[in-house]
């Protein structure tokens, strides 16, 4: 059951009991930098990952190449997909100098 809550002046929905999120609050209060981007890092590879899959689902026929491109145009914008697109084919035929 999801309930509206706010922390630090912020409403949002959670499912998270109030106490367990106080918890997780002190826990993240009280972490070393170290854990911060340990913590931050995990949850961008997993949210990235999770982008990727969702687009697998909804392109069954790609390739993970026209997957990859899809992901970056879709949050990086058409104009980098397209040149790591040209990138990718140049390394595909060998092509690449420095």
């Amino acid at each position: 059951m999801q309930r509206a809550t706010e922390h630090s002046g912020v409403a949002s929905l959670s499912d998270t009991p109030p106490e367990v999120a106080r918890v997780q609050i002190e826990m993240l209060r009280r972490a070393c930098p170290a854990q911060h981007f340990r913590l931050t890092r995990s949850l961008s590879r997993t949210s990235m990952w999770l982008a990727r899959r969702a687009l697998r689902r909804a392109m069954p026929a790609a390739s993970e190449k026209e997957v990859l491109l899809a992901f970056i145009a879709h949050w990086y914008g058409q104009g980098l997909a397209e040149g790591v697109r040209r990138y990718l084919d140049r390394r595909e035929e060998g092509c690449l100098t420095s």
